[in-house]
């Protein structure tokens, strides 16, 4: 679509106009039940992919998720390594070993 001109303004109005639609679907799903955040999201991300002012305004989103993910699978770690501490430490006070 970039490199014809005939189609390149009807593209932007279109991929405006889907990304406006879902992302206000998403403020009105703030009040309504409804994944607005999500929705708001989504809409942004349809919009980044032509505007740059979106690309900019999802930034902040994408570095929140980065450090959710990098949060997750250090709890998730955490959680491993002490069931692992507490199966090993079952394991040895149910085959009667002296160090435990």
């Amino acid at each position: 679509m970039h490199t014809h001109p005939v189609l390149h303004l009807p593209w932007l109005i279109l991929v405006g106009t889907v990304g406006a639609v879902v992302f206000l679907a998403g403020v009105v799903m703030l009040v309504v039940p409804g994944p607005g955040v999500a929705s708001m999201l989504l809409g942004l991300l349809i919009l980044s992919t032509e505007f740059r002012w979106a690309r900019r305004m999802l930034h902040p989103a994408k570095v929140w998720a980065i450090r959710g993910e990098r949060w997750a699978l250090r709890l998730k770690d955490d959680y491993l390594r002490r069931f692992r501490r507490r199966r090993a430490a079952r394991r040895a006070r149910d085959s009667g070993d002296p160090t435990q």
